[in-house]
C-alpha cells in the first residue's frame, strides 16, 4: 500500500507538473500571438507578421514626383509609408537606387496592400551611393512605379550630364483609365544653367511627339529660369498659381524654399495640386490629381 500510495503521489505530482507546463506553454503561445498577430502560420511562434489588408486602393488619376534624397539616412519603410499616405497611380522617383526602390515597392505591397509595377532609368553605378560589392556597385538614377502595367520604356542619358550623369526615362501607362506617356527626369545640379538648357532641349524634343504626356521630376531650376523655356512652351505646370514668371506664387518644393520639382502636363487638365513636406528628404512630395478626359 505504501508503494501504491507513493506511486499515486508521484503520478499526481506529474499531473500537476504537466498542467503547469501546459499553462506555461499556453501563456507563451498567447504572448506570441499578441506579438506576432493572429495571421501567424499555425505552429510558428516567432514568425514575421503577414501583410495587413489594404486600407485603400490607389487613386487612379493621381501622380506623384519625389526626389528621395540620396545618400540620406532615411528608412525605406518610412518612405513607403509616405507614398502610401497618398496612394498615387503613378510615382516618379529621383536619386533612387535599385535596391531602395525594390524595398520600397515590397513595403508598399506587404505593409500597405498597394501593388505597383516598376521600371528603371538608371544612369550610373555608384558604390558610395547605392552599396553593393566594389566590383558590382548598385545602379542609381530614376524609377517609375505604376499600378498599371508599363510599356515602351526608354532610358536616355543626356549627352552632357554636368557634374554627374543625368538623364530621363519614359513609359506608357494608364492614368485615370487612359493611356499617357510619362517622362521622369533629374536635370543637372544648380549653377549649371547652360547644361540644363541642353538637357531640356533633348527632353522636350521627345515629349513633343506625344499629344498626351506627363513630364515630372527634379528640374533643379525655379519656374522663371531660362532653361525651362522649352518645357513651358510644350506643357503647363499642374499648379495654376505658378506661371513661368518671377511674380508667380509658386509653392516651394525643397527645404531651401525653392520650387525645383514639377508635374508638367501636355494634353491633360489638372484638378488638384499638393506639396507635402517630409522629414525623409530635402525635397517635398508633390502629388496632383488629373482629369485625363479633359484637355487644358
Amino acid at each position: 500500500m505504501e508503494t501504491s500510495g507513493a506511486m499515486w503521489i508521484h503520478v499526481e505530482e506529474a499531473m500537476v507538473l504537466g498542467r503547469g507546463t501546459r499553462l506555461l506553454a499556453g501563456a507563451v503561445t498567447v504572448a506570441c500571438m499578441v506579438l506576432v498577430g493572429p495571421s501567424a502560420p499555425s505552429g510558428v511562434l516567432f514568425a514575421r507578421a503577414l501583410p495587413v489588408e489594404a486600407v485603400r486602393d490607389v487613386v487612379p488619376n493621381r501622380v506623384m514626383t519625389w526626389n528621395i534624397c540620396n545618400p540620406c539616412e532615411a528608412s525605406n519603410v518610412d518612405r513607403a509609408a509616405e507614398i502610401a499616405t497618398y496612394a498615387p497611380q503613378v510615382i516618379g522617383l529621383q536619386e533612387a537606387c535599385v535596391r531602395d526602390v525594390e524595398r520600397i515597392r515590397d513595403h508598399l505591397e506587404n505593409l500597405h496592400g498597394l501593388v505597383y509595377h516598376v521600371e528603371y532609368g538608371m544612369v550610373l553605378r555608384d558604390w558610395g551611393r547605392c552599396g553593393g560589392a566594389p566590383w558590382s556597385p548598385g545602379a542609381f538614377g530614376q524609377a517609375v512605379l505604376s499600378a498599371a502595367p508599363m510599356t515602351d520604356r526608354v532610358n536616355v542619358e543626356y549627352p552632357d550630364g554636368g557634374s554627374e550623369a543625368r538623364g530621363y526615362m519614359a513609359v506608357t501607362t494608364m492614368v485615370g483609365g487612359r493611356p499617357v506617356r510619362v517622362f521622369n527626369t533629374h536635370l543637372a545640379q544648380r549653377r549649371q544653367e547652360a547644361v540644363r538648357a541642353d538637357q531640356t532641349g533633348v527632353l522636350a524634343a521627345d515629349a513633343a511627339r506625344h499629344d498626351r504626356a506627363i513630364l515630372l521630376g527634379d528640374f533643379n531650376a525655379v519656374p522663371d529660369a531660362p532653361e525651362l523655356t522649352r518645357i513651358w512652351a510644350l506643357a503647363a505646370d499642374t499648379d495654376p498659381q505658378c506661371p513661368p514668371s518671377p511674380t508667380g506664387t509658386c509653392e516651394p518644393t525643397t527645404d531651401w524654399h525653392s520650387k525645383f520639382d514639377y508635374v508638367f502636363l501636355r494634353g491633360i487638365a489638372p484638378l488638384e495640386h499638393h506639396v507635402q513636406p517630409t522629414p525623409y528628404s530635402d525635397h517635398h512630395l508633390l502629388h496632383t490629381d488629373l482629369d485625363p478626359t479633359q484637355s487644358p
